[in-house]
């Protein structure tokens, strides 16, 4: 038997609709330029703007997709505005499947989805995707609570077989990790940032961005971008993750 390992890179990060935490000025470059800095294969992003005047009615996740040279890209609505809407984006470097909205909004609050979807990695056994969540949760504590249960009880992710590679990422707004370990780690998911400082960007003192991670996968690295454009970009840091995926398969001199 030998062993072959496939490495991919994932990052999760809240633009801020490509506003900067301080200047308060729109630069979407910015946020290109560090996406570009860090070469994700998978971004998780949050607060993406479609058609909005403070982001000059910029569909963001084309024009992020094709500077970045992604060949994959999901994207859902979350909050309406007065004029365009914002919400959560996905893109791979991988083949993507059809994405799915989960319906996580609590009754008089803000409107909040996760978008989910798989991906398939070459490299990696073709009948075993890697199944992916990106969602941004409320901002009050028993929301949260609900909204992480909605996720685990989805169908599409308690059908997963247990080895099956699972990350759910994004915004958790969830400072004491408390939601991961009363929720996210009885059911088998271990923390990839835990101590991860992310807001606000200038000065980062809470860890609002995680990703939770479980199945046939390890995790190799992880960190907050820091570089000086990312403490300008948006009002969050991004988040990185390094992930290696192993397959067992016979060799030729062992058959």
């Amino acid at each position: 038997m030998s062993e072959e390992i496939t490495q991919f890179r994932l990052m999760t990060y809240n633009i801020h609709k490509g506003i900067g935490g301080v200047d308060r000025r729109y630069s979407l470059l910015r946020i290109i330029e560090v996406i570009r800095h860090y070469q994700p294969d998978i971004v998780f992003l949050q607060e993406v703007d479609d058609g909005v005047p403070r982001s000059q009615h910029h569909r963001q996740v084309d024009m992020l997709t094709e500077a970045l040279g992604f060949r994959h890209a999901t994207y859902q609505k979350n909050v309406s505005v007065k004029r365009g809407h914002y919400g959560n984006a996905i893109l791979s470097r991988f083949p993507m499947e059809e994405a799915q909205d989960l319906d996580l909004t609590i009754s008089i609050k803000k409107r909040r989805r996760a978008l989910i979807t798989s991906i398939r990695i070459p490299g990696f056994s073709d009948d075993r995707p890697v199944f992916l969540c990106n969602t941004h949760l409320g901002l009050s504590g028993f929301e949260r609570r609900l909204q992480i249960r909605r996720i685990l009880a989805f169908r599409g992710l308690l059908d997963l077989q247990p080895r099956t590679p699972v990350i759910v990422g994004g915004d958790f707004n969830d400072v004491w990790l408390e939601h991961g370990r009363k929720l996210m780690f009885p059911s088998g998911f271990e923390c990839a940032v835990s101590r991860a400082k992310t807001f606000p960007a200038v000065l980062p003192v809470r860890s609002l961005d995680a990703i939770y991670f479980r199945g046939d996968m390890t995790l190799q690295s992880s960190f907050a971008g820091r570089i000086k454009l990312a403490r300008q970009a948006s009002d969050h840091l991004p988040v990185i993750a390094d992930f290696a995926l192993s397959n067992h398969t016979v060799s030729e001199s062992s058959r």
